[in-house]
This record gives C-alpha cells, sequence and structure tokens, in this order.
C-alpha cells in the first residue's frame, strides 16, 4: 500500500531540526527499520521559505507500520512534530514513476 505522509512541525524548530537531521536522514534511508520504503520526500516550507514540515510517499504493508515509521522517526521523538497525516494512496498509485527511491529496495 501506498501512503501519503504529511508531518507538520511546531514553530521555531530550525535548530532542532539542524540537531536531529543527520538521524533523520538515516531513518528514511532505512525505511525505521525497514516499517516502509519511502519512495520520495521533502521538507515542507511556509511562504517565506523556512521549513514547517516534512512529506513523503511511503511504501508499507499496513496503515499502523506507515504510522510506525511516522511515528519513529527521530523528528517526531524529539518533539519537533506536531502532526502526522497519513493518507491512503489509490491502488492505481503509479509509483514505478519514482525512479530513485530515497530508500533501497
Amino acid at each position: 500500500m501506498f501512503f501519503l505522509m504529511r508531518c507538520l512541525h511546531h514553530s521555531q524548530m530550525g535548530a532542532k531540526r539542524d540537531t536531529h537531521r543527520a538521524e533523520h536522514r538515516i531513518w528514511v534511508q532505512s525505511g525505521g527499520d525497514g516499517l516502509a520504503t519511502v519512495l520520495i520526500g521533502s521538507a515542507l516550507t511556509d511562504t517565506d521559505g523556512e521549513a514547517n514540515g516534512h512529506f513523503g510517499i511511503l511504501e508499507a504493508e499496513s496503515e499502523d507500520k506507515a504510522r510506525g515509521f511516522a511515528e519513529g522517526d527521530p523528528f517526531a521523538r524529539s518533539g519537533i512534530v506536531k502532526t502526522i497525516e497519513l493518507t491512503r494512496l489509490p491502488d492505481t498509485f503509479q509509483a514505478h514513476r519514482i525512479s530513485d527511491p530515497m530508500t533501497p529496495r
């Protein structure tokens, strides 16, 4: 199953994000120790270009595993993330069009 993950951050988290960014990237590359495959993702920004969240397209066996991935992210565990939204994508989602997944398959 494929999910759109959208994580919104608390305000004024730039320095804390910088502190945990390397751990966050390792988490993404590992797929949360196998909970999910991250096909693509990026930071979200406000109208001034300041980071205020992040998103990802995930492949996971279940919504529980996708949520486990999102909640286990160092950004979430360190209190940066304010809300996690998961939306299941339709079975017709064309994941094969994403040529370079962030988590190796």
